[in-house]
This record gives C-alpha cells, sequence and structure tokens, in this order.
C-alpha cells in the first residue's frame, strides 16, 4: 500500500483542522492564536491536542511521555497513540464537528505515521490502517505543517519527555516522513518553515484558513 492511498472522509459539517511538526515547532503557539482569530471572527472553536484530548487520553498520555515509563514496544507504543485517537474523535472532535465548529488539533494521524511509522520504523501500512481505522479515517480539511530541522527545535527543551528524548537521527525520519506525507496531498497541507517570525507564520496560516470558512 502506496502513501497517501487511503482516500479518507472529511466532515460535511464544521471545520477540522491539524497542526503537525517535529518537536518545538511552535504548533501550540500557532493553535493558540489561530483560534484566538477565528473567536474574534465570531466562528465556535475548540482547540484540542493528541495525544490528551481526553480524561482517558491523559492518563495515556502521562504512560507514553513520561521517561519513567522506559522503553516500549513499537507496536504497544503505536496500539496506544491509536486508542488516544479512537477516544478523540468519539468524544471530542466528531461531536464538535457535528456542532458545526471549527476544531483545531495540535497533531492527529500524520504523527503517529511519522513517529511510529519513520522513526520506529512500524511497516506503513500497517500503521496506516490501525491510525485510521482508530480515528474512522476522519481526515483534516487542512493540515499546517511547521517544518524545520530537529536541531532547532529539540535545543528549545530543557528537559525532555520520552520521544523528545531519541536521537537526532530518529527525529530526522520523522521530519522528512511528515514532509513527504505534504507533498503527496497539497491540497490539503500548507508547509510552512517553522524558523519564520511568529507573526508571519500566523499570517500565513490565516491566509489559508480563510478559504475554509
Amino acid at each position: 500500500m502506496q502513501m497517501g492511498q487511503f482516500q479518507g472522509v472529511y466532515s460535511r459539517k464544521g471545520v477540522f483542522i491539524c497542526l503537525e511538526g517535529g518537536d518545538g515547532a511552535g504548533k501550540s503557539t500557532q493553535s493558540k492564536l489561530l483560534c484566538e482569530w477565528l473567536e474574534s471572527l465570531g466562528h465556535s472553536v475548540l482547540l484540542t491536542r493528541e495525544p490528551g484530548g481526553t480524561r482517558a487520553g491523559q492518563q495515556m498520555r502521562e504512560i507514553l511521555l513520561d521517561p519513567a515509563t522506559g522503553e516500549l514496544s513499537p507496536r504497544a507504543e503505536a496500539l496506544l497513540y491509536a486508542a488516544d485517537k479512537a477516544q478523540h474523535v468519539d468524544h471530542v472532535i466528531m461531536p464538535a464537528l457535528e456542532r458545526g465548529e471549527v476544531v483545531v488539533t495540535d497533531r492527529y494521524v500524520d504523527s503517529t505515521l511519522a513517529y511510529q511509522g519513520a522513526g520506529r520504523a512500524i511497516p506503513e501500512e500497517e500503521l496506516a490502517a490501525i491510525a485510521r481505522w482508530a480515528t474512522c479515517d476522519l481526515r483534516p480539511h487542512l493540515t499546517v505543517l511547521l517544518d524545520q530541522e530537529p536541531d532547532h527545535g529539540l535545543d528549545r527543551f530543557t528537559g525532555r519527555d520520552r520521544i523528545e528524548g531519541e536521537p537526532v537521527e530518529f527525529h530526522q525520519r520523522v521530519r522528512q516522513h511528515f514532509v513527504s506525507l505534504a507533498q503527496v496531498d497539497p491540497d490539503h497541507y500548507l508547509v510552512l518553515d517553522a524558523r519564520e517570525p511568529i507573526a508571519t507564520i500566523h499570517g500565513q496560516i490565516r491566509g489559508r484558513v480563510e478559504g475554509l470558512l
């Protein structure tokens, strides 16, 4: 199965936007700015994240990211992320979209494909099938990829979680896979240089999102 073969499902109600990228790329900052702008326009907006966008997801997030967890089997790690996504879609994302809201999530399926796929070397077809099944193959209307060399992002952290603490070679594979995913489906992606000024990036995101509202 080739990358991008899945066609996916796009919600007919609401707008679903995802921010992706390596650790320290500024996803949280840009997600917050985007939501504030959308709310200023009068839209009902939900800001969420993965892992941890639900009560159960918070517990999974602790297991997945706490260095005290130690080494996890790549398959166990992938299944925990899939469980978080299933809960997140069923209890947070889809209900908000059905209400006609704009949903902005910090990470989604692409992070699984990049980190557990390219990073952990789990075969693409196996991992994609699990991730798509967990989310009912719900796709974002737009994925914003904040791209940068791993060193630029990881240097921001004084203490690192389980994933951030992986070798730079791991994060380089992750970055390349994010870029590859975006290249396959440019109509649903916006790739930006994460090293640009915050205001510049925000303006570029706004320009693309306006066409979805």
